[in-house]
């Protein structure tokens, strides 16, 4: 798959170029974010897209040295599943 990093996303669009899933975090203060949203389109549902769009927003935050705060219900389900990333997650 080839995501397409932007400022404060990461997306995946089709063929014709339509958003089919997308991960947005925006900065919350210096060196923090949060993963606010993750979003997959239906025709991509149950193939593990929104598993791959935690590990890119992972890489993301590791190659900023960033933390990230989790108002996503998935994401805080991801970490959650994923206690070896839990000193990504700012400590509320």
């Amino acid at each position: 798959m080839n995501f397409i990093h932007e400022n404060n996303r990461i997306y995946l669009n089709d063929e014709t170029g339509h958003m089919v899933a997308v991960v947005t975090f925006p900065p919350i203060k210096e060196g923090v974010v949060n993963i606010e949203h993750t979003f997959v389109d239906n025709s991509l549902r149950g193939q593990g897209v929104a598993a791959k769009l935690m590990e890119e927003a992972v890489s993301h935050l590791k190659e900023h040295n960033m933390k990230a705060m989790l108002s996503c219900s998935y994401a805080v389900k991801w970490f959650g599943d994923h206690p070896e990333y839990a000193d990504l997650v700012e400590k509320r």
